[in-house]
């Protein structure tokens, strides 16, 4: 099994889109900062070395939301699934990637109609 890992920032007032996966399960720590992170189950602030699971599904919908005057950063590890789908319910948009783990092949993104 692949695992990916990611540091980002959030600086004070942005977010990350609201989303959950079809195939990749993810977790985050965060660094430095207190953001807010928001679930199926409601919101959370989160403190420096907090860590959160979110499952494949609806279940593991996740977004975060930095209200502090200062950047928050984290990182997000997950499981690569290749290809994926991710989903937007906000937005109403599901995102597709596939093909970024084949070298000899070209990298494909967009986004698909939910029915």
């Amino acid at each position: 099994m692949l695992w990916g890992g990611t540091l980002y920032e959030l600086a004070p007032g942005n977010s990350s889109p609201y989303h959950w996966q079809m195939g990749e399960e993810e977790c985050c720590v965060v660094i430095t900062g207190t953001p807010t992170l928001r679930t199926p189950e409601g919101e959370r602030v989160l403190a420096p070395w907090d860590i959160a699971w979110f499952v494949r599904g609806p279940a593991g919908a996740h977004g975060l939301r930095n209200d502090a005057d200062e950047p928050a950063r984290v990182v997000f590890f997950s499981t690569v699934s290749d290809p994926e789908l991710a989903v937007y319910p906000d937005e109403g948009k599901v995102g597709v990637v596939a093909g970024f783990t084949n070298p000899n092949v070209e990298t494909i993104r967009g986004w698909v109609e939910p029915q």
